[in-house]
């Protein structure tokens, strides 16, 4: 919620030598009662604008599609796991658009086309594309540990075979690196979530840096650590699950926890 004195930051016409720095609040506790509320309140925000949440999700299923596609075409069928554990990371992306349209449903305010693309498009020239940038560089950088990963484990003579013989990955060795690899995966993602489930809402919302976004929302976690860590449990969870249909679930299952996101970001920076 912006303060009637200043100006939305999120507007595209707002000045960018005219902004102030906004107010914080003071991260809430939430119980495991507004986990399930969010979930709700994002179903119906889904419901209410479906098209706009088709849109965001369709460049992530189209993307992995093509990506699926050009693994199996090149025979590196086992580039997907590390795209898959690491999704997580980069999903976010697609949230900007889905708090706006929250946003706009929670004020009563219309849904159209121009006046929300125009607002995402805006962020370029404020702080999230420096979140953006953080995010960007985990999931190279998860990326890189994926490759070491692999190479530890399975060694140099494993890579000429890997691609007709799967069941390595699933037997020895191979199960002993995926362990690994989707352990340190979720540490990625654990980390990545403590920046974004606040540090992002508030971006689009509030002006703000993201270094003082990014403490903010760890400081909402900390707060909340076991309802966080549930949440951010469903979170990967549901798109890990999405995934497995040829990424087709994602077409419901993001637009869904996009809008839910920002409800659990209302709970959590609740004004009062």
């Amino acid at each position: 919620m912006t303060h009637p004195q200043d100006p939305d930051p999120g507007r595209a016409d707002l000045d960018p030598a005219a902004r102030v720095p906004d107010q914080i609040p003071e991260p809430a506790i939430i119980s495991f009662g507004d986990i399930g509320a969010s979930l709700r309140a994002g179903l119906r925000d889904f419901l209410r604008a479906p098209a706009f949440g088709l849109f965001f999700s369709a460049f992530y299923v189209l993307g992995g599609v093509v990506m699926a596609l050009v693994a199996f075409a090149a025979g590196q069928e086992w580039w997907l796991i590390p795209f898959i554990v690491g999704f997580p990371l980069i999903a976010p992306f697609a949230a900007v658009g889905l708090y706006e349209v929250s946003r706009r449903i929670e004020a009563g305010e219309p849904l159209i086309w121009r006046e929300v693309m125009g607002t995402v498009f805006a962020q370029k020239d404020r702080q999230l594309p420096s979140m953006a940038m953080v995010i960007l560089l985990m999931f190279m950088f998860w990326v890189f540990v994926a490759h070491t990963i692999f190479a530890l484990f399975m060694g140099a003579s494993s890579l000429t075979n890997i691609t007709s013989s799967p069941a390595i990955l699933f037997e020895g060795r191979g199960l002993w690196m995926l362990a690994l690899g989707t352990l340190i995966g979720a540490g990625f993602a654990a980390v990545l979530f403590s920046f974004t489930v606040v540090g992002l809402p508030l971006l689009l919302e509030r002006e703000v840096d993201f270094i003082t976004a990014i403490i903010t929302s760890m400081r909402a976690v900390m707060g909340n650590p076991v309802v966080m860590a549930v949440w951010a449990f469903i979170i990967a969870a549901l798109l890990f699950a999405a995934i497995i249909p040829w990424f087709l679930g994602l077409l419901v299952v993001m637009p869904v926890l996009g809008h839910a996101s920002w409800h659990m970001y209302r709970a959590l920076m609740a004004e009062d």
